[in-house]
């Protein structure tokens, strides 16, 4: 057994942040597990060491899934924090409305919406494709989905952004945050059945709290995580969809050709961009990985962008291959915590690249502008100068 490597790297400084993976080459060269004293974190690395850490809930809890004290505090007793059977039991519900057999009625609508709005912007002819594409969509879904209505659905954009950026370090990021998060945790602690919209998920999240299936006073804490944990996650990757098939016209092009391959690119593009960058994990004991140790008590970053470029597991990891259909990429986390929104994600994003392969001969797409984040990685701006239709 030995020490893990050890680098001086800070983890979420903003040039790490903004392009992280040529650190990430470095760390996965060093080891599966790399100590970053700057962070107080053990970061993993490469694909496997990430994969087994997310499976072994039992070594590797999630009550700290956060870089800071107080974010894990406050998250104390929701499914984002917790660990079998609690975690168990508070997932059940969550995804009870987010199972493949409740999605199948919406695949419909979502589809017809993102086919419009994306028929809309393409005769456009030039577009800002985050405002108008890679936010406006997911957050009428969620909306609708969840039940939002006034106050909080004016708020579900900057209430997102700022739940997944207090998750990082006591940075100034975090601080700037912390209010506004503050607001969406006061929110969600208040909120009725009677505030949501009738006939929504977040009613029937309610129903669930009354009929005795969860915990009183934990339907606020679920509707919660639909919001903080799953809105800015799917807006950033629908912004990579858009980047990646602009700067890749002859991966649309394949998409175009044969519409099979939608789910395969959207792989793709999870696997290449992963939307997070780091996410915490607490060893709850002294931990071989990769014939390193661990110690119990140690702060863990899992880093899933690195383990989805680590070429001991995908072949030219640095290219962008729709063909690749990388259906066991990292970005929606593994194991029991694995993301209970992916199949909802799936279909937003599903829906979004199959209209652009309908609407779009070739998007033109001007610099993407980014803007250093704790956990979510996303684009800011993105330009599209021109549509070529189909």
């Amino acid at each position: 057994m030995t020490t893990p490597p050890v680098s001086d790297v800070d983890l979420f400084a903003d040039e790490v942040v903004l392009d992280p993976y040529p650190v990430y080459a470095k760390l996965r060269e060093l080891g599966s597990v790399v100590r970053l004293p700057r962070n107080g974190v053990y970061a993993l690395t490469r694909y496997d060491a990430v994969r087994g850490a997310l499976a072994d809930w039992e070594s590797f809890s999630s009550a700290s899934i956060g870089f800071n004290p107080a974010v894990n505090e406050a998250l104390t007793g929701t499914s984002l924090a917790s660990d079998p059977p609690v975690h168990t039991r508070l997932r059940a519900t969550l995804t009870e409305n987010l199972s493949p057999r409740a999605l199948r009625g919406l695949k419909g609508r979502i589809e017809a919406k993102a086919d419009a709005l994306v028929a809309e912007l393409a005769a456009r002819g030039s577009f800002e494709a985050i405002d108008a594409l890679a936010r406006a969509f997911p957050l009428e879904v969620v909306a609708d989905l969840i039940g939002f209505t006034g106050h909080a659905r004016e708020n579900m954009l900057r209430w997102g952004q700022a739940a997944m950026q207090v998750i990082g370090p006591m940075n100034r990021r975090t601080v700037e945050s912390l209010p506004i998060a503050g607001e969406l945790y006061g929110w969600c602690s208040e909120v009725t059945a009677a505030d949501l919209a009738e006939g929504s998920v977040g009613r029937a999240i309610f129903d669930a709290e009354a009929r005795g299936d969860i915990p009183p006073r934990t339907a606020g804490h679920i509707i919660h995580q639909y919001l903080g944990a799953g809105v800015d996650t799917t807006m950033a990757a629908i912004g990579n969809v858009v980047a990646l098939l602009g700067a890749h016209p002859d991966q649309l092009a394949l998409v175009r050709e044969d519409p099979a391959l939608v789910p395969a690119a959207f792989n793709e593009v999870l696997r290449y961009w992963a939307p997070v960058h780091a996410w915490g994990r607490r060893a709850t004991r002294d931990v071989v990985v990769d014939g390193a140790v661990v110690p119990a008590g140690a702060q863990i970053a899992v880093l899933f962008g690195a383990g989805n470029r680590d070429p001991r597991h995908y072949a030219d990891p640095d290219s962008f291959l729709v063909g690749r259909n990388p259906a066991d990429h990292l970005s929606f986390g593994y194991g029991p915590h694995g993301c209970a929104g992916q199949g909802l994600a799936r279909l937003e994003a599903h829906a979004v690249i199959g209209a652009l392969a309908r609407h779009v001969e070739r998007l033109v797409v001007g610099p993407e502008v980014r803007v250093p984040g704790n956990i979510t990685r996303s684009i800011e701006r993105l330009p599209v100068l021109e549509v070529i239709p189909v």
